[in-house]
C-alpha cells in the first residue's frame, strides 16, 4: 500500500519484514533466485532502500521466504480450524487438502530456486546429496500426526487400526500423491486419497451363489 505522497506508510520492523516476505514469494516462484530487489520493492510498494532496513541483502529475503514456507505452524493452525462437526470423510478430505497445499507450495518454491532439498535452519540452500534439515523432523511429524488424530476424534472406533496409524499412512499418501516427481504428473485428488484410506482399491467380492443347499432350513 502506498500513501498519496507516493511513500509506503510507516510500519514496525516486524510488520515491514512480513510484508516484504509476502510480496517476494510470488516473485520467487516466477523468477527463482534471479528475482531482484527492485522487483521486490515494486511488488511491496516501497523504496528499494527500505528492504535493507530489515534485511541485510537479497539473499536474506529469499532465505526468509523459504523459512516461511517450511514453517509448520500455519498448516497446523489450518488443520486445527477444520470443523470437527463435519462428517468423518469430509473432515479427512479437508485435512488432506490443507496438507497438499503445504507440500505443493514447498516443492514449488524449491523447484523455482533449483534446490534439491529443504534448506538448513537458517534457510540456506541444501547440498545436492546430503540436504541438512530445517528443524527436528520427529517433532514436526509428531505435531502433524497429533493434529490428524485430533480430527479423527471419536471416529477412531470406525477404524481397523489406531488413529495414529491412519494419520501416518494418510501423510505418506499425501506426500507421494502430491510430490511432482513421485506422482509422475498425476497428482491424487484429496477425495482419492481419502477413498484409498477408507475404502481401498479392490473391487468388492461378488456375493456367493444362492443355491438350494446354502439356504437355511
Amino acid at each position: 500500500m502506498v500513501t498519496p505522497s507516493g511513500r509506503a506508510p510507516r510500519m514496525a520492523p516486524d510488520a515491514r519484514r512480513a510484508a516484504i516476505i509476502a510480496a517476494t514469494l510470488p516473485l520467487v516462484l516466477r523468477h527463482g533466485a534471479a528475482v531482484t530487489t527492485r522487483q521486490i520493492a515494486q511488488a511491496a510498494g516501497i523504496a528499494e532502500g527500505t528492504i535493507f532496513r530489515v534485511f541485510p541483502d537479497k539473499e536474506s529475503v529469499v532465505q526468509a521466504v523459504v523459512a516461511e514456507a517450511f514453517d509448520p505452524a500455519p498448516t497446523l493452525r489450518e488443520l486445527a480450524a477444520v470443523d470437527c462437526e463435519l462428517p468423518f470423510r469430509e473432515r479427512l478430505t479437508a485435512a488432506v487438502t490443507v496438507l497438499q497445499d503445504r507440500i505443493a507450495g514447498v516443492f514449488g518454491l524449491l523447484n523455482a530456486l533449483g534446490w534439491t532439498g529443504p534448506p538448513d535452519r537458517e534457510g540456506r540452500p541444501a547440498a545436492a546429496r546430503h540436504p541438512p534439515r530445517t528443524a527436528n523432523p520427529t517433532e514436526i511429524n509428531d505435531a502433524f500426526r497429533a493434529a490428524i488424530v485430533e480430527l479423527i476424534g471419536s471416529d477412531e472406533c470406525r477404524l481397523r487400526v489406531p488413529a495414529a496409524e491412519l494419520a501416518h499412512v494418510l501423510r505418506l499418501l499425501v506426500f507421494s500423491g502430491t510430490h511432482p516427481m513421485i506422482a509422475d504428473g498425476h497428482q491424487l485428488e484429496p477425495e482419492q486419497i481419502v477413498a484409498i484410506l477408507l475404502d481401498g482399491l479392490a473391487a468388492p467380492l461378488p456375493a456367493p451363489p444362492d443355491t438350494e443347499e446354502d439356504r437355511p432350513c
